[in-house]
């Protein structure tokens, strides 16, 4: 019988000569994880570019399936992905949804890993909104952290959608509407960084859970790290425990130290909330309405939007926060990417986000030597190219890298 393993290596080696639920080609690989496989697809009807999601079926904790319950339930409402096709196709579970840009842990570290104060509030208002939206038809989410939130593609890249649902799960009866009842030892699920205190106790998730998650992810955009970042241990189990008893021993007011006060507020709120109690998300928004107003230019322009206003009018600002440049880090170029993938040419990958992928080999030409916009991180430019997780980016620029050029200074970077 093949293995998860080998069957995940078939796909990815023939997916290329796939196409799944009769009309979506399947193109190259844009993430991997325990679950199984992204792909980059097409709906060869209309041209719509898609994100395929393999899942084996002899998984040992499958969760595509619940997944693709959850945006079905959640359908319609903004920031939620479209459902286009689930069903088995071979050995695999396979589901189809649009395919969005950026995940926020990506455009963190495109900003140096620090969003300014308004960035992160017009975050928080919009993180709120999706959460109130997921709580209000009976779900908590339950796994809060940055790469789970994207923002969309052209014309919607001001819109923070949530993704991975796989870990939800209902906190009240679908049909009663009766809460789940509160229990203790139970198994930890999320990603320690994140996760509330209770959680880290063994306590039954619930929607104040979620919230204190998302207020760990807030902080984590404006200080740049957590305390509890870095912590070592012998076995999993003990890192976890470390974690968490950090999280008890640091106030509230020593975490938030040097910010608003509204987000010590929104902490101090949801930490205080009881097992089953509903949150007020309208105090919760108006907390960073608050700081948008008195502290803010709310004028709805993330930080990874200003970097190419910056670099384009000589902002000294750039200078002042050692943000590189980079423009349309979100953006998807449809036109070539559509066309590649129909005809199959063998192009270097690109991902969503007009990056290309390192799995494969490129060869360039006309090098030319890097230039160094970030002090802090001048050991790591060794090439014009700069390697960003999987992909490259213009190391003079921060450009993307599109069929070899640079999408905004238009050089032909060399390795």
């Amino acid at each position: 019988m093949p293995t998860q393993h080998s069957s995940q290596n078939r796909l990815s080696t023939s997916s290329t000569a796939n196409v799944v639920g009769g009309h979506f080609k399947i193109g190259h690989k844009i993430g991997e994880g325990s679950f199984g496989i992204i792909y980059q697809g097409i709906n060869v009807l209309n041209k719509q570019l898609v994100a395929v999601k393999f899942e084996p079926r002899k998984s040992d904790a499958p969760q595509l399936r619940d997944e693709y319950r959850a945006y079905k339930l959640l359908a319609g409402n903004p920031g939620i992905p479209k459902v286009y096709y689930f069903g088995q196709e071979g050995l695999h579970n396979v589901l189809v949804i649009d395919l969005l840009g950026a995940s926020l842990e990506d455009l963190f570290d495109t900003c140096s890993r620090r969003f300014s104060v308004k960035t992160v509030s017009l975050l928080a208002k919009e993180m709120v909104t999706r959460l109130q939206c997921v709580h209000d038809h009976g779900l908590v989410y339950r796994d809060i952290k940055p790469d789970n939130f994207l923002i969309g593609l052209e014309g919607k890249d001001r819109v923070v959608y949530m993704i991975d649902f796989g870990m939800a799960k209902y906190y009240r009866d679908p049909k009663t509407q009766q809460h789940i009842p509160y229990r203790e030892r139970k198994s930890l699920s999320g990603t320690a960084r994140y996760m509330s205190i209770n959680t880290h106790l063994g306590r039954e998730q619930s929607r104040r859970d979620d919230l204190e998650s998302l207020g760990h992810v807030l902080m984590y955009f404006l200080r740049g790290s957590l305390p509890w970042q870095g912590l070592k241990a012998n076995t999993n189990k003990q890192k976890y425990e470390r974690i968490g008893e950090k999280k008890q021993s640091m106030s509230v007011v020593d975490l938030c130290d040097g910010y608003p006060n509204e987000f010590a507020i929104y902490l101090q709120y949801v930490r205080k909330l009881g097992f089953d109690e509903a949150p007020d998300y309208d105090f919760i928004r108006e907390l960073f309405n608050k700081v948008l107003r008195e502290k803010c230019d709310d004028d709805g322009l993330y930080d990874w939007i200003l970097l190419n206003n910056d670099n384009t009018e000589g902002n000294p600002r750039q200078s002042q926060h050692q943000h590189p440049p980079n423009p349309q880090i979100y953006r998807t170029t449809k036109t070539s990417q559509q066309q590649k993938l129909m005809n199959q040419h063998h192009q270097p990958n690109t991902t969503a986000c007009g990056f290309t992928d390192l799995s494969q080999n490129h060869q360039h030409s006309q090098p030319q030597p890097p230039r160094l916009s970030e002090q802090r991180k001048q050991s790591r430019w060794k090439r014009f190219w700069k390697k960003l997780g999987r992909f490259l980016v213009c190391g003079g620029c921060r450009g993307c890298h599109i069929d070899g050029w640079c999408c905004t200074c238009h050089c032909v970077c060399g390795s």
